[in-house]
């Protein structure tokens, strides 16, 4: 029997890890990283970080796998991700079989929460139940960035009595949700923000979560939304990536 832990470490800070997820940190034999190119060499280094801080002891190993790449301006995006998540279950697949002896206690390093737009859950889950291996999973939660971007903007996802969706930019683009007084928008590629901004809305915005490179940005949408474009694009051309998030919310009322 192989055991797999799917271990949500936070949203950036090493101080963000739980202390469930240090217990699983010193359960596990093998960590299994995931190399996105050069230019996420910093989320890398900040898993290892993780590491160093929380291990006690030296009986753990690291092996790095090229993560598979995908067309984000793909039209069919559902297919993509599709394509992407079979490619990524191969890889898994090949990681178990050749890296892990019977026995040994394997990890996935899940950046936030694995439970919130992130697919190794599915992946693990098709591997464990297509009966080609004896593997058991476990699923460790992790803070968000959606609950970090709310504490450091010192504000609440949602007010009394109203609700809130978390979404998507590509959803985000078809309109405010029907119903929503508040919306977190992630993965948003293509600044989906603006198009509000002739509408009475706040908006929280963050990048870098608990990251030393940490930007907030928060106001009347209106006034805000060229400060967060430029903003944005400086921090993405000078790091090679960029990972924000944003609560949007109708204006007016109170906050909690």
């Amino acid at each position: 029997m192989k055991k797999i832990l799917i271990i949500g470490i936070g949203a950036g800070d090493p101080d963000y890890v739980t202390m469930q997820a240090v217990d699983a940190l010193n359960r596990t034999d093998v960590f299994f990283i995931m190399d996105k190119g050069p230019s996420k060499t910093k989320l890398i280094e900040l898993r290892k970080e993780i590491c160093r801080r929380y291990i006690k002891g030296n009986n753990h190993r690291f092996v790095d796998a090229t993560s598979p790449e995908w067309a984000r301006d793909a039209e069919d995006y559902l297919s993509t991700v599709d394509g992407l998540n079979r490619d990524k279950q191969a890889l898994f697949e090949r990681l178990i079989s050749q890296e892990m002896s019977d026995g040994e206690c394997g990890a996935f390093l899940v950046w936030g929460d694995p439970t919130l737009y992130d697919s190794t859950i599915r992946i693990v889950e098709m591997i464990a139940g297509s009966g080609r291996y004896e593997l058991e999973y476990e699923v460790i939660p992790g803070i968000s960035s959606v609950q970090a971007l709310a504490a450091k903007h010192k504000t609440t996802l949602n007010r009394i009595g109203q609700s809130i969706e978390i979404t998507t930019g590509r959803k985000m683009a078809e309109g405010f949700p029907e119903g929503a007084d508040s919306v977190v928008v992630m993965l948003d590629g293509g600044d989906t923000y603006k198009q509000f901004a002739d509408q009475n809305v706040d908006i929280y915005w963050g990048a870098y979560i608990g990251m030393p490179d940490e930007i907030l940005i928060s106001g009347k949408l209106k006034d805000v939304v060229d400060d967060i474009e430029r903003i944005r694009t400086e921090a993405r051309r000078a790091n090679g990536w960029i990972m924000d998030s944003y609560l949007m919310r109708r204006g007016g009322g109170a906050k909690i």
